[in-house]
């Protein structure tokens, strides 16, 4: 039911994995009316049934004005976030029912792309933590009749898109037809999961210092924030600007 961009980190490249899960993402999501599960989404155990409900496109996009900007969702109980080291997904199975606290998230894009019957498609741009199926379910809640995920395609996560992807099904052709060394073609550099951020190229004896974990004073810095780090020509990883106006080394490489 849910598919699209996956981006998959590989050796040093984990090192990277965290600002690909903070990185902003964008979904196309179908939602069909009059059924609430409690999972948000059709895989889930059907919770509430409306038979008669009149939606209409006014209804609809009045209703998902409440969702556009900075928002708050409480956290579906068919989640990985854990309580007490243990994921809610596996307390959601066992029929176990946890508090859960609100969490601040920002849509910053959201379009009705089609409307008709039962069914609508939404295309949406949101921060890190977004839970699309908390949206549909909330909608349906507002709307008066219940409504969950039918369909869920992950259109972009940070820099990657669609057009970025390989299907699993062709890598596991290549893989039979010519050998693991075929698929390699298809690895990029690590520092694209990380494009967004800006660059600060280190002469050899700086980056030394920054190996070490000496934060350093560089000039052209930005004033705050993350940014690529790079000897030379070389990705080392990535920095932070800290409160002296430095840049200290966050999460570096092993070369």
């Amino acid at each position: 039911m849910a598919t699209g961009v996956l981006p998959l980190c590989l050796g040093e490249a984990t090192k990277v994995s965290q600002f690909l899960l903070d990185s902003d993402k964008k979904y196309r999501a179908r939602i069909k009316l009059g059924i609430r599960t409690d999972s948000g989404d059709a895989e889930g155990s059907v919770i509430e049934k409306c038979d008669d409900f009149d939606v209409n496109r006014r209804d609809l996009e009045t209703a998902l004005n409440l969702f556009r900007g900075a928002i708050k969702q409480l956290p579906p109980m068919y989640s990985a976030l854990k309580v007490n080291g243990v994921p809610l997904y596996k307390l959601a199975r066992k029929g176990v029912t946890v508090a859960r606290e609100l969490r601040k998230v920002t849509v910053y894009n959201l379009v009705l792309t089609e409307f008709e019957g039962d069914e609508l498609e939404l295309e949406i741009t949101c921060s890190k933590g977004t839970y699309i199926r908390t949206i549909a379910d909330d909608l349906g809640q507002n709307l008066g009749c219940g409504a969950n995920i039918i369909a869920l395609r992950r259109l972009q996560a940070g820099m990657f898109t669609e057009k970025d992807c390989i299907s699993a099904t062709m890598l596991q052709s290549e893989k039979e037809e010519f050998g693991l060394d075929r698929i390699d073609r298809h690895l990029v550099p690590m520092d694209m999961a990380v494009a967004d951020l800006p660059q600060v190229v280190l002469p050899s004896i700086t980056a030394s210092c920054i190996k070490n974990g000496q934060a350093v004073l560089v000039r052209h810095l930005p004033e705050e924030g993350l940014v690529r780090l790079y000897e030379e020509e070389q990705f080392i990883g990535i920095g932070s600007i800290d409160d002296d106006g430095k840049v200290a080394p966050k999460r570096l490489l092993v070369n």
